[in-house]
């Protein structure tokens, strides 16, 4: 284990649903807990059976029964025996009314004063033992609320400790939250949710949650339907990873602009509102490469964001960081506006994978100058346009996409070889048979440009031909060669 700054938390300013971590939303988890409260354990019986011992008895009898300062006054008289009775009785009890109290305590405690994960710790090195594996292995159980309000228990050890998990423990839980994430129907999504909203916020814990596909998951969640609570903790995910200028760098690989401006367009929520900004503006702000700040701003203009700061200004709204975000974000949108060139703007618009008949594609000028241009970084227009005619089922992104592919065969010279090795062929032939008649059209023309290569070339040859025919009847050699 590794030790590492505290101060690394404090650098992420807290939103107002945030200014205590777990307790914003009540949540399914949070509603059973107080249930599960009122329902004392008979500590008498364990004892009796001989599955606790008296000396785990005496606390654990002292401890239910204690409150505020009394609480406080037996923990610390007896703080090594607290940790080693919970976890005995973590380790000895079966049944899952017993362990969701115990869990409940152990919880209550931590929520309490944060200091107090200390104890486990303190506990794990004087024993020489895993931390994290007795509560990693309640992760297994089959009651929902067990393995749930332990991930709770671990999220508050892992960022409240002085040590940071172990790399594989933590790729272990990480890849539980975000499997428990897809799980359709998971009535403890806000939980899971506000575990990663803790863990997400230690730097030394964000690259692990990208090694397991965290990102793409939380955005494919927030791609499909899901409540405006949910919606906002994903998003404050999103938000606190892109606090590292690296991951800032990265995220619109992920095509997280697109999704989050559709999340914008669409809020009818403040929070969500605000969350979305916040990010935005850390896409711009923490990236040290200004490059990608300024494509990041592209992104955003090519997803209409200018149209909903727009929107929001006119609103008006009271709260200070949304319309302070929209400043920002108005400035720096239009100052890209400004700086666009038409390679720039087509090339924003492609990676967005938002296409439609914007001005660009049909300028002849556009194409004689910058066709050549798709080559560059390995294809990678010319591949995303590919990516786009086998994956997109928008006939307007289709139609567009077949007819850029033409204008590239046509205005490049090798354009049909390099079409044909990307597989971009077969894709627009294919497309010849779509439902759309615009999507046929586009895909015809497409597949005609392929077929005669382009049709300055078969120009320049016809009159090569008519030439060269012209000659032989004058008995010239066709090779200009002495006879």
């Amino acid at each position: 284990m590794v030790g590492f700054d505290a101060n690394v938390k404090d650098i992420i300013p807290s939103l107002p649903e945030e200014k205590t971590d777990m307790i914003a939303a009540t949540s399914v988890l949070q509603q059973q807990a107080a249930d599960i409260r009122q329902q004392k354990v008979n500590w008498q019986s364990y004892l009796q059976s001989q599955m606790i011992t008296q000396e785990d008895y005496n606390f654990v009898v002292a401890f239910d029964n204690a409150e505020g300062k009394a609480k406080e006054s037996l923990l610390q008289e007896y703080r090594a025996q607290c940790a080693k009775t919970f976890l005995n009785l973590l380790g000895h009890v079966s049944k899952d009314q017993t362990i969701q109290y115990i869990l409940i305590m152990i919880d209550d405690m931590l929520q309490e004063d944060k200091s107090r994960v200390e104890i486990f710790r303190e506990h794990s090195i004087r024993k020489k033992d895993s931390l994290w594996g007795p509560f990693l292995n309640l992760l297994n159980r089959q009651d929902g609320f067990i393995t749930n309000m332990t991930s709770r228990i671990i999220a508050k050890i892992a960022c409240w400790s002085h040590e940071l998990m172990e790399i594989s423990d933590l790729n272990f839980y990480l890849t539980w939250l975000k499997d428990q994430l897809k799980l359709n129907n998971n009535e403890y999504i806000q939980s899971v949710a506000r575990c990663l909203q803790m863990m997400l916020r230690i730097d030394a814990y964000r690259f692990a949650f990208l090694s397991v596909d965290g990102i793409s998951t939380i955005l494919s969640i927030l791609s499909s339907r899901v409540n405006f609570q949910v919606q906002y903790q994903l998003v404050f995910c999103l938000w606190v990873l892109t606090f590292n200028p690296l991951l800032a760098e990265k995220m619109n690989k992920f095509n997280v602009i697109p999704i989050l401006a559709d999340i914008l367009s669409d809020s009818v929520k403040e929070k969500v509102t605000r969350i979305v900004l916040a990010v935005f503006r850390n896409l711009i702000e923490k990236p040290e490469d200004n490059q990608v700040a300024k494509e990041h701003c592209m992104a955003m203009v090519q997803c209409k964001v200018l149209k909903q700061l727009s929107i929001l200004e006119q609103k008006k709204s009271d709260d200070e960081d949304i319309m302070g975000d929209v400043e920002f974000l108005n400035e720096k949108l239009q100052a890209s506006v400004q700086d666009l060139s038409s390679f720039d703007e087509y090339s924003t618009e492609i990676r967005s994978g938002r296409l439609e008949w914007s001005p660009v594609h049909k300028s002849a000028k556009f194409w004689r100058e910058n066709a050549g241009r798709l080559n560059e970084k390995n294809y990678e227009l010319l591949r995303i346009l590919i990516h786009l005619l086998e994956t997109s089922r928008d006939p307007l992104v289709l139609s567009v996409a077949s007819y850029d592919i033409g204008e590239y065969v046509r205005h490049y010279p090798r354009g049909k070889h390099v079409i044909e090795q990307l597989g971009g062929k077969q894709l627009v032939m294919q497309l010849l048979s779509h439902e759309d008649p615009n999507v046929r059209y586009e895909a015809l023309l497409a597949v005609q440009k392929l077929m005669v290569h382009n049709w300055e070339y078969l120009g320049k040859q016809l009159e090569k031909e008519q030439t060269g025919n012209s000659g032989k009847q004058s008995g010239a050699n066709p090779l200009g060669t002495k006879a």
